[in-house]
């Protein structure tokens, strides 16, 4: 007697690329649920504060603190970021680190919160929302600049000031080396990119060149 299959096993297999691109996709919409959800999280927390009168720069080196005390602790992370380990564990891991290291009352509980609910692994992201809605807050804006070589202290401090008007916050800049920019400069400032490199400029005019040969 033959068994007949059942419709999902009919259905054609994905190939190898396929399921590699299924896993991408699974990835890419779990981070961005991550992202969400850490966001929520920290607009909470900020409107909390705000409304409680609290120090918001406090709480934004509270959170920054722990954040960084787990990414720098292997243990840490394989207690706190693994759903195997039950909620009720991982909230006595946390109390245990605030006995050791107190911290105010409205981030214990936040804390504390993310262990019941199994949440933790969203601190690095909401850590990182809050400071961004805090800097929002102040009206200071983190910038990026890449040059090809090494710039004087006071060229910084000029780029500092240009973008300073160009975006209308006072900005916190970073400035890192890439020599195969060539020459020139990029500049990031959130999401937007300013690319004023000699490489980029040489890729346009090949581009051109290319577009004019068809």
């Amino acid at each position: 007697m033959h068994v007949l299959p059942t419709g999902s096993a009919l259905r054609a297999r994905p190939g190898t690329d396929g399921v590699r691109r299924q896993v991408i996709q699974r990835a890419k919409g779990s981070a961005m649920t991550l992202r969400s959800s850490a966001s929520r999280y920290a607009r909470a927390l900020f409107d909390v504060g705000r409304a409680e009168g609290l120090d918001l720069d406090r709480i934004g080196d509270e959170l920054s603190g722990v954040a960084a005390l787990v990414a720098g602790n292997e243990q840490l992370q394989r207690v706190l970021g693994n759903p195997a380990i039950p909620a009720s564990r991982k909230r006595g891991v946390v109390e245990g680190l605030l006995a050791l290291s107190p911290l105010s009352p409205v981030v214990s509980r936040l804390l504390l919160l993310l262990a019941d609910r199994d949440r933790l692994v969203l601190l690095p992201g909401l850590a990182d929302a809050f400071r961004t809605r805090l800097m929002d807050f102040h009206n200071v804006v983190r910038a990026e600049i890449t040059t090809a070589v090494p710039i004087p202290p006071d060229r910084v401090a000029a780029l500092q000031g240009g973008l300073a008007r160009l975006t209308g916050k006072e900005v916190q800049l970073g400035v890192t080396v890439d020599p195969s920019l060539v020459g020139g400069a990029v500049a990031r400032i959130g999401s937007t990119v300013y690319d004023g490199s000699v490489t980029t400029q040489l890729e346009k005019l090949r581009q051109q060149l290319v577009l004019a040969e068809v």
